[in-house]
């Protein structure tokens, strides 16, 4: 801390204590210097290393930093700025380049996890403040009291009725092991005022619920860490209950992790090989699947925003069983990537490998036209609605 003070007063222009005053270079000086220091950058085993251009990058920070006239310039925003150029010059729309913050958020996300007390709200149906639509088992919301139905009216005394209802659900997030007061208005009018100590939370990947006529159905929302144990969960509950069919939901799923979906296409399919997978440099990686499996009909329904992971699982099983696809055509990515963390905080995505089906069929550029194309409109799940007539043909 002692020596932080020190520079910045001296940064700043301060005089320092007698017989203690530290010569600073002249402006010549620095310049001089960051012309030294590119040239030292330029030699040896960096030029084999890095090539021209990765010096020239280097080269370009080392100017910015000792020579650029506005010692107060914003070189980290800079840096951020620059990555995030190097990413999209590469030309692929599935690279990605992540500052601090967004790769914590993503690291934390990726996790299936968050930080907070537990409830899903609604800020539309309700004048007074966020209705409490669900509570999550075991949360802090929940051994605090709060039900569904509850309306959470204040937030640590702030008032978040009418306009303030955009802001509920910021004030009531925060860093985890703090406390917040919610203010709540019951089903039967009373008024009454509870603590919950934020904490991190399990968010499920998979949700799942019978539907008519024996009809099992299976929203999947990611690929992320323990989707494929959350997925094998609903679908096992699904067949106690006796599901004679499965609809697997994999619209907007954005994807996630490889071994998760090589885990859920074992689950699901009998022996063969289910995935391929092909690295820069390495051979062909195949994944095969066991004998053991689930003997139900299946249908997926997908979206132009089913991506990745999420869009593999729907061909595969198209692929190997014939299970048909309803909705719209999907994206058609075939990359998979790797977010290498950086020096600065951030992350960089980097495609580092193409994939494919277990038969070698890729979907890059091309996606998957569903059997049945369906656009969603109107209020009613027409998707829904045609995945169930065309699974129940099927039993």
């Amino acid at each position: 801390m002692e020596l932080e003070e020190k520079l910045v007063r001296e940064e700043n222009g301060a005089a320092a204590p007698a017989g203690k005053r530290r010569r600073r270079l002249p402006g010549w000086g620095k310049i001089l210097l960051a012309v030294l220091l590119t040239l030292a950058v330029s030699a040896g085993a960096w030029c084999l290393l890095l090539g021209r251009s990765g010096l020239a990058l280097m080269q370009g920070w080392l100017l910015a930093k000792y020579a650029f006239v506005d010692t107060e310039a914003d070189l980290d925003a800079a840096a951020d700025q620059a990555l995030s150029a190097l990413v999209s010059g590469l030309g692929d729309r599935w690279s990605y380049y992540l500052d601090e913050e967004s790769y914590l958020q993503t690291q934390q996300r990726r996790a299936n996890n968050y930080v907070g007390v537990g409830v899903t709200v609604n800020a539309a149906q309700r004048e007074e403040g966020l209705l409490v639509l669900s509570v999550t088992e075991g949360g802090p919301a929940q051994a605090a009291g709060v039900v569904a139905g509850d309306v959470i009216v204040a937030v640590d005394g702030t008032d978040i009725s009418g306009d303030m209802r955009g802001q509920g659900s910021e004030l009531v997030t925060g860093p985890e092991g703090t406390q917040v007061e919610l203010t709540l208005l019951g089903a039967d009018g009373s008024t009454r005022t509870v603590t919950c100590t934020r904490a991190t939370l399990r968010n499920p990947s998979a949700s799942g619920q019978m539907l008519e006529d024996g009809v099992g159905y299976v929203k999947l929302s990611n690929f992320y860490s323990g989707a494929a144990d959350s997925f094998r969960q609903e679908v096992d509950a699904l067949v106690e209950q006796g599901a004679q069919g499965l609809i697997i939901d994999l619209r907007s799923d954005p994807g996630g992790y490889i071994a998760e979906l090589t885990d859920i296409l074992d689950y699901l399919l009998p022996e063969g090989v289910v995935f391929r997978q092909h690295a820069r440099w390495w051979f062909e990686t195949k994944y095969e699947s066991d004998a053991s499996c689930v003997e139900l009909p299946m249908v997926t329904i997908v979206n132009a925003d089913t991506y990745s992971a999420a869009e593999l699982l729907a061909a595969e099983l198209k692929e190997f069983q014939g299970s048909p696809v309803v909705g719209e055509r999907t994206s058609g990515k075939g990359y998979s990537q790797v977010t290498f963390p950086l020096s600065n905080g951030g992350g960089m995505g980097i495609s580092t490998a193409t994939y494919c089906t277990g038969e070698g069929n890729s979907l890059i550029g091309v996606g998957i036209v569903p059997d049945v194309e369906v656009e969603l409109t109107g209020p009613e799940d027409n998707q829904l609605q045609a995945a169930v007539e065309l699974l129940l043909e099927q039993l």
